[in-house]
């Protein structure tokens, strides 16, 4: 593998090439521009590959990056989650939560690494799924009591209190579990390329544009605890992530040869959201210490004082085993099943996208079918765990942590295997979910401010692939996307309008009908797929051209997807794999790939003959 420094003579080389190609002869001229696209091929390629492992003390470092690149949206589900759940002023169990979704996302990336899709791509927490659980959990059985919302009522330690919320919290892990059993079936089935043929960037676009508008509430709310702290918290992730993201801070590094020195790293680049929220947990530590926030529970700004929820970390545990079950035995609900699956179904196509974008930046070839069903398989039984254990969410690839291999170059599936070793011992240790869970309300309103808005804003950058100069496309867009907003606003406020006389079909209706993601997205997909228009307006073929092109800089070979220990060379002699979907097998790679050599030598003699015709010319 190449050093920065060889990289650097071979592109000055490059240079003094492209200087010299005007007093060279026509047919050298050709080689020294074929020399230069090889030179920024290698610019391009990755410092590590997928198979690649880095110093130890490089996995270290780029394995915490990859583990606070996904802090901010790990840790906002739990704290999202606790307002349904009725756990707003029992902040011991939020951080036993936290605590909870970060353990599973490590094992789920050690799984999802080792063997599923095998790419470098980290699982975490989705908030595709948050909605329809909000949606659930919002229903009249399940609204909480109106004393859970009065601090000084509620005893945290009575039996009482405890199975409030664990009821809650065991329907929800019901419904998750059995929703993901459609996931890992249509995974290990290989039903995911069939269902990809009819979700496009319009049935994508509105989905995911809902999820970041659908929380302006919950957003809008801890925002508003104390408006000042929260501008300050935006303002500084605003700062740092894009003002600041590409000044390097000169930080203390060590190597055999240059000992102990400084090196320059983009600091703000890589942990703006976790920074942004440290700035402003010190100074509303300051103001708390200096008694400028009130101490009066009734005046406006007292939730921003850090002592408000200071008894957590004394009374937290060191060492916490999450474990399944924990809550109790999991129950099932129908309606909340059915909500769950459309935010499945929405999750399942964002990860097909991430596995293409993780492959091209990590140096693999695009990933073959055995492995996107493996990969969406594996994401499912992710989803039955998390269910099983009690995070109240799902797993999901993590997009930030795709876009993070794209800057540090570094595609090495080593150093994301162990930040999935990392993240399950954060979530052992119960002292660090009790230190996130007594962050200031205002300061986590701040980072929802900008979290959303950049999650509203990811879904509507889908369109880029559409003809948005189409009526068609205009059209379907912007009515999905009110219609997702406006029916879920009034079903909620008229709540009695649903009254089919069946309770189990109402709740039904009504949680599916409240859920912004779905009354959106299937607008989006029935009006995609109904109304006329080409593949080329609808944006497919742009979209499936970005998730096929830019391999130039891909190193390895499809050998990169086989299964680990062995497996792959053991099975490779039984003739049924060929018809097990998630199963690499030999004789089909080795006929497509005498196929792709027999079409590339095909094509190199017609580029030859052309580029002999072109100098003869």
């Amino acid at each position: 593998m190449a050093s920065g420094k060889e990289n650097g003579g071979l592109d000055n080389h490059a240079f003094d090439m492209d200087n010299e190609v005007c007093d060279q002869p026509r047919g050298k001229a050709d080689k020294v521009c074929r020399s230069s696209c090889v030179a920024e091929n290698d610019r391009n390629k990755p410092t590590y590959c997928v198979t690649d492992v880095p110093p130890w003390y490089l996995c270290v470092f780029l394995a915490i990056q990859h583990y606070l690149t996904a802090f901010g949206g790990i840790i906002s589900i739990p704290l999202l989650l606790s307002e349904g759940l009725c756990l707003q002023h029992d902040t011991l169990t939020q951080s036993h939560l936290i605590n909870t979704i970060f353990f599973v996302s490590g094992l789920c990336t050690l799984l999802q690494v080792t063997f599923g899709v095998r790419l470098p791509i980290l699982q975490g927490g989705t908030f595709t799924l948050v909605i329809p659980a909000m949606a659930m959990l919002s229903l009249p059985e399940w609204k909480c009591p109106t004393w859970t919302q009065n601090a000084s009522l509620v005893n945290t330690s009575s039996p009482h209190f405890i199975e409030v919320w664990q009821t809650r919290m065991r329907a929800l892990q019901g419904s998750i579990m059995v929703a993901s059993v459609l996931q890992i079936l249509v995974g290990f089935s290989g039903l995911i390329g069939f269902l990809m043929r009819f979700i496009g960037p319009l049935t994508i676009a509105p989905t995911v544009s809902l999820i970041g508008l659908s929380l302006y509430d919950s957003a809008g709310a801890k925002a508003g605890s104390h408006w000042g702290i929260s501008a300050l918290t935006t303002g500084l992730i605003i700062l740092f992530s894009q003002y600041l993201r590409l000044i390097p801070v000169p930080l203390p590094a060590y190597n055999k040869t240059k000992k102990l020195h400084t090196s320059k790293f983009l600091v703000f680049q890589i942990i703006p959201i976790l920074l942004g929220v440290a700035v402003s947990w010190l100074v509303c530590y300051l103001l708390t210490l200096y008694d400028v926030l009130p101490s009066d529970p009734a005046q406006y700004g007292h939730v921003g004082r850090t002592d408000v929820k200071g008894n957590v970390l004394n009374e937290a545990s060191w060492f916490i085993f999450p474990y399944p079950g924990q809550w109790g035995l999991p129950t099932v609900s129908l309606a909340g099943v059915l909500g769950i699956i459309a935010g499945i179904v929405c999750s399942m196509a964002e990860s097909v996208g991430d596995y293409y974008a993780c492959a091209s930046l990590s140096g693999a070839p695009p990933p073959p079918k055995h492995a996107i069903s493996r990969g969406i398989g594996v994401e499912g039984l992710g989803s039955l765990l998390a269910g099983a254990f009690g995070t109240g969410n799902g797993t999901t690839s993590f997009s930030e942590n795709v876009a993070a291999l794209g800057i540090t170059k570094v595609g090495s599936r080593t150093v994301i295997l162990l930040s999935g070793i990392f993240m399950m011992l954060m979530g052992i240790l119960g002292k660090i979910g009790a230190i996130f869970a007594t962050i200031p309300t205002p300061v986590i309103g701040g980072m929802f401010l900008i979290m959303f808005g950049v999650v509203t804003a990811a879904g509507i950058s889908n369109l880029q692939f559409t003809d948005m100069n189409s009526s068609r496309n205009i059209f379907i867009f912007g009515f999905s996307m009110f219609s997702g907003l406006v029916i879920p606003n009034w079903i909620m406020k008229n709540p009695d309008f649903l009254d089919t006389g069946v309770k189990e079909v109402d709740q039904v209706l009504r949680i599916l009908l409240t859920t912004h993601v779905f009354v959106g997205g299937l607008l989006g997909f029935f009006l995609d797929n109904t109304i006329p228009g080409t593949k080329e307006e609808r944006g497919l073929l742009q979209w499936d051209k970005v998730h096929h092109e830019d391999y130039s800089t891909s190193v390895g070979t499809e050998d990169v997807y086989d299964l680990p220990f062995g497996i792959t060379t053991c099975l490779s002699s039984q003739s049924w794999v060929r018809y097990i979907p998630f199963c690499p097998w030999r004789g089909r790679r080795s006929q497509y790939n005498s196929e792709d050599q027999n079409t590339s030598r095909s094509q190199g003699n017609e580029h030859s003959t052309g580029a002999t015709d072109e100098i003869a010319l």
